[in-house]
This record gives C-alpha cells, sequence and structure tokens, in this order.
C-alpha cells in the first residue's frame, strides 16, 4: 500500500504538470535559480515531503571485488582474495556491481548493461582495471565511459561506454604497466590500438523514469568504425544474493507466459521487465561458481533432481563459450540476460527499448515520448539552474559535473560485526581478523546511499571527501546534501568515543576535520535557495554530533593539552618527508602546521553554527564562546608551542611549517614549503554587527578579551577592529602575515600555476628539501603529476599537483577576507607583475585558473586531456569530459582516478554565478 501510494503520487507530479519552455523559466528577485518552477524541482520538493522518484537510482557499485567489505583472508589482502579474474564466477556477500547500473535503494534487485564483441575472451559485464600491486601508480580503471547527464531525482539518466570491436587489451594493459617503472606515465587504454580506425561501438545508455517504480531503459549502440560489426547485447536484470548468507527466501526470476520476465521478491514485491526486440532470454542462479574456483565438482551437482546446478558466470560460459549446460533450462533463476545479437553497418546503430516496472501489463508504446520528456524536463531544470553562465562550454561542462555527482551514488553495505564473525551459514573468518584491520569498529553498520569519491577506484566513502561532495550536491539536491552530513554523524557510523569513520581500508584513519565547514556551507546554500529561511533542525542535530567528534580530536590528538594537533596523514598522502601516519623513523612525533590549523578552522565553524542557533536560543551563546577562547589559544601556541620559543610560523622565510620533536628533546622545523603551510589560511570567520547584538553574552566575552587578554587578541588578526561594515575579522593571519603568505602563494615560480594552486612549491624542483639525522636521509622534491613514492599505494600525489579542494578551500577563505577588509586591501598577482587587485579579484583569478583545466582554450582544447591529442580533436571524444582525482601542477593534465566527481565535482560550484551565501 505504501508503495503504492509513492507510485499515484509520483505519477500525478510527471502526468498532470505542465511542461515548463526552457525559455520561460523567471529568475526570482533574490538572484536564486528558480528551480523549483521546474518539474524536476517539483519533484525533488515532493521527495523532501517523504514522496520519494528514489526508490531506485544508479546506486550500483562500478567494483565490488577487491574491496575490503568482500575480503575474508588471512593477511587482509583484498585485491588478491578477490580478483577481477574471479568477480564474474563469485557471488558477492555484500553488494554488486556493473556498468551502467541501477538498483532499488537497497540493493535487492539490480539492473546493468552486459556486451560481447564476439573476440573478447569473456563478456564485459564489468569495468576492468589493475590492483595497487599491478600498476606502476596504484589502482586504476583501465575503460572509457563518461557520465553525461542526470536528473537529481533520478527522473532521467544517461551514460556512455566505448567499447571496443577488437579483443580487449586485458594482457597488454597489465604486462606494461607492470613494465613501466614508477617514473613512467600509467599506460592507459588509449595507448593500446583498442579504438584505432575507430573500430568500436559508442554504447549510450539512458534512463527515464515514467513513476516511481516504472523506469524506461534505452540502450543506443553506434558503429563508429569503416566495415559492419557484430554487438551482442545483454542487458542484465538479477537478485543480490542474500540467502546464501542467512539462510533467508531466496527470490526469483521466471518467464511468463506472455514472453516477459517478472522477479519475484519476497519483500520488494514483483517487478516486470518488458522488450519489444527479438531476444534470447538466458537464466543463471546468482551463485559462486565452485566447479571453476575450487574444483569442488560433487558439491555443484544437484543431486535431487539429477541436474547440474548453474553459476553466476553461466551467461557469459554459454555466450562466448557456447556451453549449453552453463545456462538454465527451466525459465527460471535469480540471474537473467536479454541476448539482442545484431550486425551493425558502418555508421549504423541500433536500439533497444526496455521498460522495468510493477505492471505486468506495461507496453512500450509510449516508451519515446516519455523518454523525450524526461530528457526535455531535465533540460528545463538546468536552465533554470544555470541561469547566468553565459558559456555554453561552460554549461556543458558543469551539466556532465552535476551528472558525474549524481551517477556517482553507491548502495554501501557493511556490518562490522557480521563481517568479524562470519556468517552462519558460511566458513568462519581467519581467527586474526578479530584483532585486524577495522576490528575496533564494532558498532559499525551501515546499509545506506551514499556519496563515492569514484564507483570504481574508491568505491567506498571518505570522510572528508563527502564533506566537499555536499557542496555540489547542496546547489542541486539540497535535502540530499543534508542528509549525507547527518548519516555520517549517527550511531552507526561514528565511533562512540566521537571519532568519524574515515574509508573501509581503515576506518580509524585521521581525515581533517572539514564536516563542521560543510554543514555550515550546505545551510547556507539551502537557506539562499529557500528565500532566506535556514533548516536550524539540521544545523543543531550535525552540531550536537560535531561536539562529541571535537571533544576526540583534543583529547586523541592533543595528548599533550597544548592545542597543537599531530593528526598524521590527514588525507595528504605523502607531502611530508615521512609517513606522518606511521612510527617516525626518528622517533618522536611532529607538529604539524595543517592539523593544528585545521583545527582551528574547526574551532571557528563550530563557533558560527553556534552563533547562528544562538540567534534562536541564547544557550549556544556559551558554547560559541568556549569555540571563540579554543581558538584564541590554538593561535597562542601556533606562535609560541608549550612556551619554548619555537611556532609553526617561521619569520625568516614568513611561512608555515612542521616541527619535528624527537626522543633527545630536539627540535627541528621541516622545510617544506608544500599546502601544509597555507592551510592557516582556511581559518577565519567574519562576524557582522548586527549578528552581534543578537547575542550579547558572547559579544560581551569578546570585549573582556579585548580588555584583560591583550596577549591573545593581539595574536589573531584584527578581530577586535571595526572593519568594513563594522564587521570583526578572526584569522590566524594579520595582515602582514597574510600578505608575505600570498606572496609565495601567488608566486608562479612557487605556488601558482596556470591552473590553480599546487600542493608543493615548485621551489623544489630544483631545490629539494632534504633531511638528514644519522644514517637517515630522506627527502621530497617537486613532481607535478604522478607520484614516484610507494607511499599510501602510490596512487595519489601532494608533492606537486593540483587539488580542487584545498584550491576550493583558499577560494572560500580569500572571499571571506575580502567580506572584512573590502576593496581597499590589494595584493600583487601573480607576485612580481606590478599589478595590484583585490582579494575577493585574487580568488576570481584562482577560479579561472582551476577552469582552464576542464574549459576549451581559444584553439579549442582542454588542459585535462594534455596528453591525447585524439581526445582534444576527435569530434566523438573532445566535447566528453573526465574529472580526475588531481592535476598536473603545470599543465593541468588530468592524473590519477578518471571519474573523481566527488570532490572534483566543486568545478560545478565555482561555475556558479556569484551570489553571497553570507
Amino acid at each position: 500500500m505504501k508503495n503504492d501510494k509513492v507510485r499515484s503520487s509520483a505519477a500525478s507530479i510527471a502526468e498532470t504538470q505542465a511542461q515548463p519552455d526552457a525559455s520561460s523559466v523567471r529568475v526570482d528577485l533574490s538572484g536564486a535559480p528558480s528551480v523549483g518552477a521546474t518539474i524536476e524541482g517539483q519533484r525533488l520538493q515532493h521527495c523532501a515531503e517523504g514522496k520519494s522518484w528514489k526508490h531506485w537510482g544508479p546506486y550500483l557499485s562500478e567494483r565490488q571485488w577487491g574491496t575490503v567489505r568482500e575480503d575474508y583472508s588471512p593477511h587482509g589482502n583484498a585485491w588478491e582474495y578477490l580478483p577481477h579474474d574471479h568477480a564474474r564466477s563469485r557471488a558477492y556477500r555484500w553488494g554488486e556491481d556493473g556498468i551502467a547500473g541501477i538498483s532499488d535503494v537497497e540493493q535487492r534487485l539490480c539492473f546493468s548493461v552486459a556486451m560481447w564483441n564476439g573476440n573478447d575472451a569473456i563478456i564485459k559485464e564489468r569495468l576492468f582495471g589493475l590492483t595497487n600491486s599491478e600498476g606502476n601508480h596504484g589502482e586504476d580503471v583501465k575503460e572509457m565511459y563518461y557520465y553525461l547527464d542526470a536528473t537529481p531525482t533520478h527522473s532521467y539518466l544517461k551514460m556512455l561506454y566505448k567499447y571496443p570491436q577488437r579483443a580487449y587489451p586485458y594482457t597488454q594493459l597489465l604486462e606494461e604497466n607492470r613494465r613501466r617503472g614508477i617514473g613512467a606515465t600509467e599506460f592507459e587504454i588509449m595507448d593500446t590500438d583498442a579504438f584505432q580506425d575507430d573500430r568500436y561501438f559508442d554504447v549510450f545508455i539512458e534512463y527515464a523514469q515514467a513513476t516511481a517504480n516504472d523506469l524506461l531503459i534505452q540502450i543506443e549502440a553506434h558503429n563508429r568504425g569503416p566495415e559492419a560489426a557484430t554487438l551482442h547485447l545483454l542487458p542484465q536484470l538479477w537478485f543480490r544474493n542474500t540467502w546464501s548468507w542467512d539462510n533467508s527466501d531466496r527470490p526469483s526470476i521466471d518467464r511468463t507466459n506472455d514472453g516477459h520476465i517478472a522477479a519475484k521478491h519476497p519483500v520488494l514485491g514483483t517487478y516486470h521487465l518488458h522488450t519489444d526486440a527479438l531476444v534470447d532470454v538466458l537464466f543463471t542462479e546468482n551463485e559462486t561458481n565452485v566447479e571453476r574456483l575450487y574444483g569442488a565438482n560433487d558439491a555443484a551437482n544437484d543431486t535431487a533432481n539429477n541436474t547440474r546446478r548453474v553459476f553466476k558466470d553461466g551467461i557469459n560460459d554459454f555466450v562466448v563459450n557456447g556451453r549449453l549446460s552453463a545456462i538454465a533450462h527451466t525459465g527460471q533463476g535469480t540471474k537473467v540476460a536479454l541476448r539482442h545479437e545484431v550486425s551493425i553497418p558502418a555508421g549504423g546503430s541500433t536500439v533497444l527499448r526496455l521498460r522495468l516496472c510493477r505492471d505486468g501489463t506495461a507496453k512500450l508504446a509510449d516508451f519515446d515520448h516519455l523518454l523525450a520528456q524526461r530528457h526535455s524536463e531535465a533540460d528545463a531544470f538546468y536552465a533554470a539552474l544555470q541561469e547566468g553562465i553565459d558559456s555554453s562550454d561552460a554549461r556543458a561542462v558543469q551539466r556532465q559535473a552535476f551528472a558525474g555527482m549524481i551517477w556517482s551514488k553507491q548502495f554501501f553495505h557493511f556490518d562490522i560485526p557480521k563481517w568479524l564473525d562470519g556468517d552462519k551459514a558460511q566458513p568462519a573468518p581467519p581467527p586474526g581478523r578479530k584483532q585486524g584491520r577495522n576490528s575496533e569498529w564494532l558498532h559499525l553498520n551501515n546499509a545506506d546511499v551514499i556519496s563515492m569519491p569514484d564507483k570504481w577506484e574508491y568505491p567506498w566513502y571518505a570522510a572528508w571527501d563527502l564533506a566537499f561532495h555536499c557542496i555540489p550536491l547542496a546547489v542541486l539536491d539540497p535535502e540530499f546534501a543534508k542528509n549525507q552530513l547527518v548519516l555520517l554523524t549517527r550511531e552507526w557510523y561514528m565511533h562512540p568515543n566521537g571519532q568519524m569513520p574515515a574509508y573501509e581500508w581503515a576506518f580509524g584513519d585521521v581525515n581533517p576535520p572539514v564536516h563542521a565547514w560543510a554543514t555550515w556551507r550546505v545551510f547556507q546554500i539551502d537557506r539562499k535557495r529557500n528565500g532566506g529561511k535556514g533548516d536550524l533542525a539540521f544545523l543543531e542535530r550535525v552540531f550536537h554530533k560535531l561536539l562529541l567528534n571535537f571533544t576526540w580530536w583534543v583529547n586523541r590528538k592533543d595528548a599533550e593539552g597544548r592545542n597543537v594537533f599531530q593528526g598524521g596523514f590527514l588525507g595528504l598522502d605523502n607531502i611530508g618527508v615521512f609517513d606522518r601516519s606511521a612510527t617516525l623513523p626518528t622517533g618522536g612525533h611532529i607538529d604539524q602546521s595543517d592539523g593544528t590549523s585545521w583545527m582551528a578552522m574547526y574551532s571557528l565553524n563550530l563557533m558560527r553554527i553556534a552563533l547562528e542557533l544562538a540567534r534562536h536560543n541564547h544557550v549556544y551563546e556559551d558554547i560559541a564562546t568556549k569555540f571563540f577562547e579554543h581558538f584564541l589559544h590554538i593561535a597562542e601556541a601556533m606562535a609560541n608551542i608549550g612556551n619554548e620559543g619555537i611556532g609553526l610560523w617561521d619569520d625568516e622565510d614568513k611561512f608555515f611549517y612542521d616541527v619535528l620533536h624527537t626522543p633527545d628533546g630536539g627540535k627541528e622545523v621541516l622545510r617544506v614549503r608544500s599546502m601544509v603551510g597555507l592551510i592557516p589560511l582556511y581559518a577565519v570567520e567574519v562576524l557582522d554587527a548586527d549578528m552581534l547584538d543578537e547575542v550579547p553574552e558572547f559579544k560581551a566575552r569578546l570585549e573582556w578579551y579585548l580588555n584583560h587578554r591583550p596577549e591573545l587578541a593581539s595574536l589573531v588578526s584584527h578581530w577586535d577592529d571595526e572593519g568594513r561594515g563594522k564587521r570583526r575579522l578572526l584569522s590566524l593571519l594579520r595582515g602582514h602575515r597574510m600578505k608575505r603568505l600570498l606572496k609565495r602563494m601567488l608566486d608562479e615560480t612557487e605556488f601558482l600555476s596556470d591552473y590553480g594552486v599546487r600542493a608543493l612549491s615548485k621551489v623544489h624542483d630544483t631545490q629539494p628539501y632534504v633531511f638528514r639525522r644519522g644514517s637517515i636521509e630522506m627527502s621530497v622534491s617537486y613532481k607535478p603529476a604522478e607520484s614516484d613514492t610507494g607511499l599510501f599505494g602510490g596512487n595519489s600525489n601532494w608533492r606537486g599537483p593540483i587539488w580542487f579542494p584545498v584550491n576550493y578551500l583558499i577560494i572560500e577563505s580569500l572571499q571571506r577576507f575580502h567580506y572584512y577588509y573590502g576593496d581597499d586591501f590589494k595584493v600583487e598577482c601573480p607576485t612580481g607583475s606590478g599589478n595590484f587587485i583585490t582579494i575577493d579579484q585574487v580568488a576570481d583569478e584562482l577560479t579561472k585558473r582551476l577552469s582552464r583545466i576542464f574549459l576549451n582554450d581559444a584553439s579549442g582544447k582542454r588542459a585535462v586531456y594534455a596528453n591525447y591529442p585524439r581526445l582534444q580533436t576527435d569530434p566523438l571524444f573532445r566535447d566528453y569530459v573526465l574529472f580526475y582525482e588531481y592535476f598536473h601542477g603545470d599543465t593541468g593534465r588530468g592524473v590519477g582516478a578518471s571519474h573523481q566527481t566527488g570532490w572534483t565535482g566543486l568545478i560545478a560550484k565555482l561555475l556558479m554565478p556569484r551570489r553571497s551565501e553570507t
């Protein structure tokens, strides 16, 4: 009954509302785009009211194999325990994967697109890539695919997979990457002959929801080659295997008397899959092939019926090898594929249409109309959202970035107690697991749709990545962004001691504390969109949990109580001379400039949230005062750690550095000029006079510090001076220090690249930092692209490239500084140019430089594809954009994970017209 109501409500939106013309969308007087006037905007409103269009979505992972969840090995070798070669034959325990996959919100029933070109040794049903030990720069997907379009309710989705007609070069990709040393670039599929002579298929997959439980699916394959070529399209529908682990009722997929497919689940109900094409229907079971993997022939026989069992890889074995016994001939199973084999002429195409819905009598007569309507509604939604963006190229790039954000949602299921103890119906895990990875996270039980950094390379959430994801997501779908931030603070995520879970490889690792910043920013974006009405319940709910997390930081990462923090690697991987998360080779510990600055920022973020809550409940004034005082004490400690005459600011270099403390009492400034020294910029807040008048107790405490603790007041920038519009500034950087820091940051021979701010100064290209102590000698040099060390797997690099999250925070911080100083405060940009501009203009300049990575230059080229001329010029490639993990510090070329429209999706926010959200 509940589902019927959802379907009926969703249908009423789609069928009774007039479809708006994109040109008729109006912008309200505040300047915010009137997305609510569109049909998709109304769907979002209905979702916020609990009438969800999001029961189905792109929730399937792109890689379940090689994950920690599926690892039951004695030594935690996740990549080796379940490799790609086993994935087609082994039933997964915790989730499913596929190409262009969708599922219901709990991933019980799954759909994805498989295909076969007649030459591959296996059907293409999941994306291939190299593991950490196979690649020369860590794990990496070796496929060409793009997220082209998506609406936040998933009413319309579109992606493209480029499938070679030659045999897929699995062996070549593996062997060449193994052969190449760490100093060479990765060997990608575009470096092979896979797409030579245009011998490939462009396979476009589109989804459109007629109603909340009625999905239209169109698969359109184009032969780009010079000759006719045969393609087997194999859309697959299957149930996630739950019955093997807990002995629950087994669902079934059957062929009905009238020829369509019925998928019956004891909880989900029955869904029907229709098509009007001539297809072969191939049934199998989503069960592990114990014969292939373990040689367990006896266990593979159903002696009761004297028939041979079939397995997860049965469709592959039938299509590729012609094994009749590999599939079920009973018209029933838990996995089914519809094989549509067609010869496509050169330059021609074929279309396969399907409908997955609850209606067993549904037809495809209105298919084309509904698909076109949902596409048109997506156009209207983005026309409203992108009001004020004049460049068609910028609009296209932004729309693909938003699409990547939406396609990167994933159902993430991980129950640590069950994973540690094992399932009753299965062999027990190795005993060492109870003392091994994540064994201290016994409370963690996740089964939610979460925004992923990248559904192939990072098919698991990461706490600080997710915080950045929520900024562009809030522009699209504020409710989803708010729910994501709430989720990580729930009791089954956050540790009882207050720590946020980092990521599944090590939930106990430490990420920068950016959750409060993201919470405040999402609150502001949402408030602006709602005409000034803020969601105080959301703000208060997250704030209470962040108090626990802040306390954890103070107790665990400032063990000596000096207000100086030693957070560890803090997401910056190899940025330092040492692995900052491991025991130091010198012994001792590092007082971290970034860790301490993150905590200063965290204090100001919590102070600002408390002040907002105090405007409505004065009880919060005390808490705001606590965080104001904590910020002042951190500023004091950064200037003079433990009253020992050494601080994190180096007055000789005019820069912030880490300080090494050794067991013999020695102290050494680690003069690595890196992003670590720029992070103090992030600790900035501006308080308006009108707001201060609403919180008189807090204001009085400010005045008390000014009068009674001038030594603390003098440490931070002008918090006691009234600036433009009687505002007060709280910052770790007084005006002079900020100018000196910006002088280095805006120097093109140091941090400033044509494409943003580098993570390491280019000065270390010719002057590497070298640390020597006894027999120990270690160095840090400028490496603008791939990593040349094995730290953190070698698949990411903070020694020179450009990273979007830290650049984005620099831009926002500069905007906050300008909000206080106004146009009178100017700096030289670039350093040495003689061009003096306002801090706000510096922020705009950094935005332009970051945007250059993706936008066409005057010659029509995109810097992100600097190494691949074909991607720059070929009309079948050049307008499709990939959003990488990070970017070459000198050329802007994309490096690392190629589909990280997680935090790199921040480009979508940067391309929005500037509107005040303060």
